[in-house]
């Protein structure tokens, strides 16, 4: 089942479920680029290929919100609002410890392999975020974070450094009952051809955020 949140001429916005790729990566595993060319095809009887554009990732062991483009436009114009930060992404996340006050992370990041490690600004690029203090409990911090670029496992790598890994993370923290704490809460982007500020909020109920809820 896919739950659509949206669908116009121009966007797909849909829940990408924990365990699903973004994108085929030649393996068997499910991605969401194939399971929605799929789905368009069957709804709206396309003949041969059809054009889906992905804009933006999430890896695969992370739910929530993501936007597919339907024309190479609205692929062109949300690329372009990415790259000029005007494309807004918020992810919750439970951490290990207790978190004292809201703050924010600016850490150089190189990537090595399958792992980016915390570097120095010759060898790394910025990565920078801010979070929330949601909630605690248990010795652990719900946090609402903003991410103001885009590296990757930004999120995870600058928790662990900074000694609040995410629950769950086996890279970069611990192995835990559940799979890893994080998700993406909200999205919020200018449409590509109104230009209308549109905003997609799906809140997580199971794994680690189950104790937090309800999460306002």
């Amino acid at each position: 089942m896919i739950n659509i949140l949206y669908e116009d001429n121009h966007l797909l916005v849909v829940e990408k479920k924990v365990g699903v790729l973004s994108q085929s990566d030649g393996s068997n595993t499910p991605d969401m680029l194939t399971i929605l060319k799929k789905y368009l095809k069957e709804k709206y009887n396309k003949p041969g290929n059809v054009y889906l554009g992905l804009v933006h990732r999430l890896d695969k062991n992370v739910g929530g919100v993501m936007v597919f483009a339907k024309t190479s436009k609205a692929a062109r114009r949300l690329s372009e609002q990415i790259r000029n930060r005007e494309f807004k992404k918020t992810y919750l996340a439970v951490c290990k410890g207790i978190i004292k006050s809201d703050g924010e992370y600016h850490d150089y990041l190189k990537r090595v392999e399958y792992r980016s490690l915390v570097s120095n600004s010759k060898e790394g690029k910025l990565a920078s975020l801010t979070y929330q203090v949601l909630d605690t409990k248990d010795n652990n911090t719900l946090v609402k974070i903003n991410l103001e670029t885009g590296r990757h496992h930004q999120i995870r790598v600058q928790f662990a450094y900074h000694n609040h890994p995410l629950l769950g993370d086996e890279k970069y923290g611990s192995k835990g009952k559940y799979t890893l704490a994080l998700f993406a809460y909200k999205l919020e982007f200018n449409h590509p051809t109104t230009k209308e500020l549109l905003s997609f909020t799906l809140v997580p109920e199971e794994g680690y955020f189950k104790k937090f809820t309800p999460i306002v």
